[in-house]
């Protein structure tokens, strides 16, 4: 039976009788990576630093990662195919290697990043070495990619989300100045000193991030391959009011937790960490500040969210890369699928997390990781999307689903805001 020939009160019905919660998915687990050990470590700098000062930046990035983040996954709905793929069918094959190569690249320094956080964390609360947690962490998050059902590890990615919540209760603990945070929203005291505009743009580049598309729209065509029932909307537009809607909820809903607990975040450094004039480069130098001046619940919730946080990352960060790598190559690609069936998809994502495993036993700088990271991520994301808004906007690739309007225009205002935080990178400081 074809897709054109199901009825469109099944397709309604099928999300209709969804809970909200289960309504919720790629968009939610996509939003609530981005808040991985690495950007809480810039989220921390950011709130230590220049304490509410830089409050007003997450409520500026909300609405430009939601533009960014539903074309993306509309791409992946509408055309059933991921980032890559569609890239590969468009542009000319080079230019996709390179971008792919860069991704992988980045996202392998950046897991090297997270994991290094995730066991200088672990050593906090219950001691011991930090190497032996690296490795705990990045085979277990390798081998739960690679034997655990699409299904299941979907829903366990979806409950990780909850580790971020960690971040919120915090302020339950600490006391906060509320008034002087709303005058900095309303009048945000914005200076134009190169340290603070670097860490504007740091905080806009480690919130818009490449592997965050390539992972939601290749999540929106597990989806579709997991219930036979749904199609790509070029070949079922029938299923298209029920699915966009879904998709308009769910990424506004994830990226709303992602800036809002990024928000938290530097909300807590400024509270106390600026306060006592603490600085901070790392997620560990956070924690260990925040033990003796919010006490013993802050700085195990902090810790804590470190762990849960990066072991959410990184199967988005591996997963996006080997998505990314499998569209371009013409692999077999999907979490779905059984190792055997799948070889060079499984593989990229086995180097991406033990190639993170061994920088960090080559004494990797976190610093360093986190910087060059950022860098590679930001000189990558600006070419990457100004393809992906071309081809959002074209009858070729979407058919009757292009993206026009209000989100078409957002989308181009996110490019536009990447390219300059790009530039801003290698302005002199």
């Amino acid at each position: 039976m074809t897709t054109e020939n199901l009825e469109p009160e099944l397709v309604v019905e099928d999300i209709a009788e969804r809970s909200w919660m289960k309504r919720l998915g790629p968009g939610l687990i996509t939003g609530a990576a981005d808040d991985d050990p690495s950007g809480i470590a810039t989220y921390s700098q950011a709130g230590a630093q220049f304490g509410f000062g830089l409050l007003w930046t997450l409520l500026i990035t909300y609405p430009l990662m939601v533009s960014i983040q539903l074309v993306s996954a509309r791409m992946g709905r509408v055309t059933g195919s991921g980032l890559a793929t569609n890239l590969r069918r468009h542009y000319p094959a080079p230019l996709l290697y390179l971008a792919i190569l860069v991704l992988l690249a980045a996202n392998t320094i950046n897991i090297a990043a997270d994991l290094a956080a995730m066991g200088a964390a672990a050593k906090l609360v219950i001691g011991g070495p930090v190497q032996l947690y690296v490795a705990l962490f990045g085979t277990a998050s390798l081998l739960m990619q690679v034997f655990i059902p699409y299904d299941r590890y979907a829903s366990i990615l979806k409950w990780l989300t909850l580790a971020l919540f960690a971040y919120v209760a915090i302020i339950f603990v600490i006391p906060i100045d509320w008034k002087a945070v709303g005058l900095s929203i309303v009048k945000p005291p914005v200076q134009l000193s190169g340290d603070y505009l670097t860490t504007v743009v740091a905080v806009l580049g480690t919130t818009i991030s490449p592997y965050l598309f390539f992972w939601q729209a290749s999540q929106e065509v597990e989806e579709i391959r997991s219930n036979p029932a749904q199609r790509a909307l070029l070949r079922a537009p029938l299923q298209a009011s029920a699915q966009l809607k879904r998709i308009n909820t769910d990424t506004w809903v994830g990226m709303a937790v992602s800036n809002g607990v990024a928000f938290f975040i530097m909300l807590t450094a400024a509270a106390t960490l600026h306060a006592h004039h603490i600085e901070v480069k790392t997620t560990a130098d956070a924690a260990s500040a925040l033990k003796p001046i919010a006490g013993n619940l802050a700085f195990a919730l902090f810790s804590l969210g470190i762990i849960g946080t990066g072991l959410l990352a990184l199967p988005v960060l591996a997963g996006s890369a080997a998505y990314a790598a499998a569209g371009t190559m013409k692999w077999r690609n999907s979490l779905a699928l059984q190792v055997n069936l799948a070889k060079q998809f499984y593989g990229v994502i086995a180097v991406a997390i033990l190639g993170g495993i061994a920088l960090t036993f080559m004494r990797l700088d976190p610093i360093k990781a986190l910087y060059w990271s950022a860098v590679i991520n930001g000189v990558a994301a600006v070419p990457i999307m100004v393809l992906v808004m071309v081809m959002a906007a074209s009858p070729k690739v979407m058919g009757q689903f292009v993206v026009t309007g209000w989100l078409r225009w957002l989308g181009w205002i996110a490019t536009a805001a990447m390219g300059l935080a790009a530039v801003g990178m290698f302005w002199p400081g």
